[in-house]
């Protein structure tokens, strides 16, 4: 057994449902503390949802840092009946690890853990410094994880050069994509009011289903934007609709609509509430509107980072990479508000969330490897920029 497949299995083993860390995090620690990472166990949150972050980092000569983040909590296993073995009780079939976190991401943990010990040992003076940013809260509100250690990080002039989710992004076999930015998340909680009353009178009542159609045909079929080389265009889905009392003879006095826009980055957070709320000011509708804005988006175009990930993953596997954006959000988000280049990388997402989640042997080793190169990659880039400084 790899050093790499032992560690994820251990992972796995300890519960961890948000916003439980199971001991993860000390079972990682224990593996980088030798290594002489200084680790900062930062606990928030409230009493009834306390969170355990991780901040862990050991300088490099160059003042560059590479941080690999990513979480230790996994979202509940849903109906243990379903599984074929106990979700937490690492098993092999089929040449496959079975267990929840698996894929997302317990492996992708293992394999940064194992490829920097591996690292260190081939490396006795490294130029690139390595830090690690980890939570147990990525899979529920994210309120008290990775977002406000970003925060202390920024405030503390203490920001990564680079850095490395282990978000599960491949789609076939480990490394045939990565994600080098997301969409951003705005949602809207609408709630159109109009007059109740009788449906056998409606000239005294005012319905806001009627009044409200006109307006979200328009929204349907606007154009937000076309999206750009890295984005498809900006999307607007409405999720739930509800109005009315039950009864069939009653007109409903509100009609309450949630939406969610996926933007790129040819849209903005505000430029999208104006227009919005432009088409319903036109349509003379009286409403009121709660907006929640779950993430900015992000892009790290072709540079240093991405030149290192694409060159590790093709020594390594022999694939081109596909550059990607698709997919939802993840802790990303946060980190490219401070660290200017970001990347997602890890195993097959195939089984993430699922019953029976599991990721294939044949994918663990070389995650590790593609971590690892990646590594001596920006060690060399730091390396050669520090002998061409005057």
């Amino acid at each position: 057994m790899s050093a790499t497949l032992r560690l994820a299995e251990q992972l796995i083993s300890l519960p961890s449902v948000t916003p439980n860390d199971g001991g993860c995090t000390a079972l990682i620690n224990s593996h980088l503390e030798p290594l002489g990472f200084q680790c900062e166990v930062i606990d928030l949150g409230p009493d009834n949802f306390r969170v355990r972050n991780l901040w862990a980092k050991k300088s490099g000569s160059s003042g560059h840092t590479l941080a690999f983040a990513g979480h230790v909590d996994v979202v509940p296993t849903g109906p243990l009946k379903q599984w074929a073995s106990d979700p937490f009780t690492p098993t092999h079939r089929d040449d496959k690890l079975f267990g929840r976190g698996a894929s997302d991401m317990k492996t992708s943990l293992a394999a940064m853990v194992v490829a920097t010990q591996e690292f260190y040992k081939e490396c006795a003076n490294p130029a690139l410094g390595i830090a690690f940013l980890l939570t147990s809260d990525e899979e529920g509100p994210a309120l008290d994880g990775t977002v406000r250690i970003c925060e202390m990080l920024h405030a503390r002039n203490e920001t990564p050069d680079y850095c490395i989710v282990g978000e599960p992004t491949s789609v076939k076999q480990t490394g045939d994509m990565i994600k080098n930015g997301r969409r951003g998340s705005l949602s809207g909680h609408l709630i159109v009011k109009g007059i109740q009353g009788h449906i056998a009178y409606p000239q005294l009542a005012d319905n806001p289903v009627h009044r409200a159609a006109p307006a979200l045909a328009e929204l349907a079929n606007m154009v937000w934007d076309t999206g750009n080389e890295f984005f498809p265009p900006t999307s607007w889905q409405i999720s739930n609709v509800q109005a009315g009392t039950g009864a069939t003879n009653v007109i409903p006095g509100e009609m309450i609509i949630d939406f969610n826009f996926r933007f790129c980055t040819e849209s903005n957070e505000s430029s999208l509430k104006k227009r919005l709320t432009d088409v319903l000011l036109k349509h003379a509708l009286k409403f009121d509107i709660e907006w929640t804005l779950g993430g900015l988006p992000f892009l790290t175009t072709p540079g240093t980072l991405v030149k290192a990930v694409q060159e590790a993953i093709h020594e390594v596997t022999g694939l081109r990479t596909e550059l990607s954006t698709t997919g939802g959000t993840s802790d990303g988000r946060f980190i490219a508000q401070t660290c200017p280049q970001v990347i997602e990388l890890g195993p097959p997402n195939a089984t993430i969330h699922k019953i029976d989640e599991h990721v294939a042997l044949v994918d663990i080793e070389p995650l590790k490897n593609i971590y690892k190169k990646v590594l001596f990659n920006l060690n060399n880039a730091c390396a050669i920029e520090m002998k061409q400084k005057p």
